[in-house]
């Protein structure tokens, strides 16, 4: 199994740390335009082999990617980053250039590579992909809500004081601070629904932390969060790789489902050795319909400003 990951910067090097650890893959190719700083991060990756005790081989590669070919999976997260006060709509002009050129680059190598995009406006890039590739729709996914349902099980757990392994929840719709649907009717504490414990003002302001969660980091940090994002992708390609059939939110191309058309946007996914294997319906309020529109909404808007 051949994992590249294009873009060494925080969150690529996360991803690729995480996945080496995790030693499913036998390779992870790490590539950036930046003369020798993808070599650089391979090799003090590769020097915590013994340490960490995995045997996945990483090379670094500067923006050669011949070194690419036979890659089974690969991750874009090459692109500018979010500074404070900034939108990930924002970053659409420079990312969308960069992202085409990626993904035409990762195909001519890799023709039946599974691609998962990570650059903002992750939806926007994720429709970029399928509208300027030949991939199958399948083979092309946006990471954003395995992200944005790690971080409202962490704002649950928070609001419990319960440890994260007892919460159960899901975020849908736009990878966006404004578009994101946290599924509070659904989300779970051992199965119980945490409206059982937490009043609906409290699972309300759960709700609006995480949609705001990535801007929180941006603030506290200075740029984009890059721990969490990485292990999130990890975690993708993983369920990929190994074929595990798991249940994700992901940003995917819908033809009718949950009521969409030709859009992008995060709905819950079964992630194999295929790809996306299937959409999984799930059941929601009248409240929670509304939002999701809402949300699609915004990210059309946001497609409209890519030139195609």
């Amino acid at each position: 199994m051949k994992v590249t990951v294009v873009g060494a910067g925080a969150v690529g090097a996360s991803c690729a740390e995480y996945i080496a650890i995790k030693n499913f893959a036998s390779e992870v190719v790490l590539l950036d335009i930046k003369e020798g700083y993808a070599e650089g991060k391979a090799m003090d990756l590769m020097q915590c082999a013994s340490l960490n005790g995995f045997d996945t081989k990483l090379t670094g590669v500067t923006n050669d990617y011949s070194k690419t070919a036979g890659s089974d999976i690969a991750v874009i997260t090459s692109g500018i980053p979010r500074k404070p006060g900034m939108t990930r709509e924002e970053l659409i002009g420079i990312n969308a250039g960069i992202v085409k050129s990626v993904s035409a680059s990762l195909i001519e190598h890799s023709p039946n590579v599974i691609l998962i995009v990570v650059s903002n406006p992750m939806d926007t890039m994720t429709y970029l992909v399928h509208k300027t590739t030949n991939l199958p729709k399948h083979k092309i996914i946006g990471m954003g809500g395995a992200l944005d349902s790690a971080r409202f099980k962490y704002r649950l757990a928070q609001a419990l004081e319960a440890p994260i392994s007892d919460v159960d929840g899901m975020v849908i719709g736009g990878h966006s601070d404004k578009g994101m649907v946290p599924l509070t009717s659904h989300a779970t504490r051992n199965s119980i629904r945490v409206s059982e414990f937490l009043t609906a003002e409290r699972l309300q302001q759960v709700a609006e932390d995480t949609k705001v969660g990535g801007a929180t980091l941006t603030k506290l940090l200075g740029t984009s969060a890059w721990y969490a994002p990485g292990a999130a992708v990890s975690g993708l390609v993983q369920a990929i790789a190994c074929d595990q059939k798991k249940i994700f939110p992901c940003s995917t191309y819908l033809e009718g489902e949950y009521g969409l058309e030709d859009i992008c946007i995060g709905v819950p996914v079964v992630l194999g050795k295929d790809g996306i294997e299937a959409i999984v319906d799930v059941p929601l309020s009248d409240a929670e319909k509304a939002k999701m529109k809402e949300s699609a909404e915004g990210v059309t808007k946001t497609n409209g400003l890519l030139e195609l």
